[in-house]
């Protein structure tokens, strides 16, 4: 899935912002009025903002380069020294002496936020910043060739005008890079042509002015999205749902995150996460896949945080979070039952099928044939839907637990991490060796339902 040997040069532009954080503990009520007195244990700063996307973007192994606005001040040499550390690339940046360095400071008392305090006032007018800007276009355009893609990441600060966005989309698409887009605000226009934007489902809501409620809305929003800001993708992040892409048809990412404790820049990390995938040849199903699971790294840390490139390979390997949780349904007693398949174009021969495994214990685990997995058992026009494709209609499914990809031809591998207590194949396996019936000693076979199968399909709708 990953080509890592390419390493991808990525420019990120967007509102610079210090996240400071302040921990303590909370012991007492203060005589003076009726408040909290915190009791500092620790200080430290981190990189907010576009900055944090970009720190993603290191922690996946990206080259970056961070263009944004910062105050001649303390905070600002401050953050200049923090970019550094992180071998972010700051030559872009604007140092300006009517500019305030914007710092957010969070209050921690025994891992809870009590209280945010924001600077972020400035002297600077609209019209110098603008020229600032225009002036830093101008450096980008010698340097756009050196750049797989370019993230705009907007806080609503005051980096991201309309007309240097617009410019800086023109300029992405006129050179073939990919752009991505962060929004605020309820007019999404300056955005318009962009490879695809992050918006939340509420940002959504107000963009489209749809209420999203349901799947048919949901998909009416995406598309609403697509079509009136020419995006290539559309995607709406949908915090403990996932999120949903539309291309030429809806398809919904599920989130992975298994223990939530923090959801602070877990939008910066999507989007870095989705650009690092697409500039490494993934699809933009894979990518939000990729993104998801970064995602889930992220919110199980505290405070602004970054997923590194090995976190989420240890995630991705062998799924193993599904493995692990199938494993403690074993230890509480559950009877696993195990099958695998293709399961190309699902039809009644197959939901048959799957409904009789399950009846066979208490949890089903499916192993899925991957995508390449398929191509080798039956031919280069194999499969017909796409892996995920195939893994969420049958997540869909009452009777299936969970559902497990595999790139081998036969599940052996799998099988022997998980150790089901019953194999189940179709009956057309009678007097053949099932696969992993050398270490499970209960295997059932189950007959197919006669002339029910993807291939007769297929062969039908090519006779028509």
């Amino acid at each position: 899935m990953l080509n890592l040997k390419h390493i991808p040069n990525i420019l990120v532009i967007g509102d610079l912002i210090i996240d400071c954080y302040i921990w303590g503990i909370v012991e007492r009520i203060s005589p003076e009025a009726p408040v909290q007195i915190l009791k500092i244990n620790d200080e430290n700063n981190r990189l907010g903002g576009a900055c944090n996307v970009a720190k993603n973007l290191t922690s996946l192994g990206a080259n970056v380069s961070l263009c944004g606005i910062i105050g001649d001040d303390f905070d600002g040499r401050q953050l200049l020294d923090m970019l550094k550390e992180s071998n972010i690339n700051s030559e872009l940046i604007i140092l300006s002496k009517n500019f305030n360095t914007i710092k957010k400071t969070r209050f921690i008392a025994s891992n809870q936020q009590v209280l945010r305090v924001d600077r972020e006032y400035n002297k600077i007018s609209l019209d110098s910043k603008e020229l600032d800007f225009i002036n830093c276009l101008e450096v980008i355009q010698n340097k756009i060739v050196n750049f797989d893609c370019i993230i705009l990441s907007d806080y609503a600060k005051g980096a991201l005008s309309d007309n240097f966005t617009k410019e800086i989309i023109s300029l992405a698409n006129k050179h073939n890079k990919l752009i991505l887009c962060d929004p605020k605000g309820n007019d999404y226009s300056k955005y318009s042509n962009s490879t695809l934007l992050t918006p939340n489902k509420k940002e959504a809501q107000i963009a489209t002015n749809i209420e999203i409620n349901s799947q048919d809305s949901l998909l009416e929003s995406l598309v609403k999205l697509k079509n009136d800001y020419n995006l290539k993708y559309s995607l709406i992040t949908l915090s403990e749902d996932g999120m949903a892409i539309y291309d030429n048809k809806m398809t919904r990412i599920p989130t992975l995150a298994k223990e939530i404790y923090d959801v602070t820049g877990a939008g910066d990390t999507v989007i870095a996460a989705l650009a690092f995938g697409l500039c490494n040849g993934m699809d933009i199903y894979e990518s939000a896949r990729f993104a998801s699971i970064a995602a889930a790294v992220v919110v199980g840390k505290i405070g602004s945080a970054q997923a590194m490139l090995s976190e989420i390979l240890s995630f991705m390997k062998a799924n193993v979070d599904d493995i692990s949780l199938i494993s403690s349904y074993k230890k509480d007693g559950k009877k696993i039952v195990f099958t695998n398949g293709c399961f190309d174009i699902l039809h009644y021969g197959h939901l048959s099928y799957l409904k009789k495994a399950k009846s066979f214990g208490d949890i089903l685990v499916v192993g899925l044939n991957s995508d390449s997995s398929v191509k080798k058992l039956k031919g280069n026009t194999r499969p017909i839907n796409s892996q995920d494709d195939r893994a969420n209609v049958l997540r869909e499914l009452e009777c299936v637990d969970f559902v497990i990809i595999f790139d081998e031809e036969t599940p052996l591998n799998l099988i022997k991490q998980i150790m089901p207590d019953i194999l189940v194949k179709g009956g057309d396996y009678k007097d053949k060796e099932v696969v992993g019936s050398n270490i499970i000693n209960d295997v059932r076979l189950v007959d197919y339902i006669p002339n029910k199968s993807t291939t007769n399909i297929i062969n039908k709708i090519k006779g028509l």
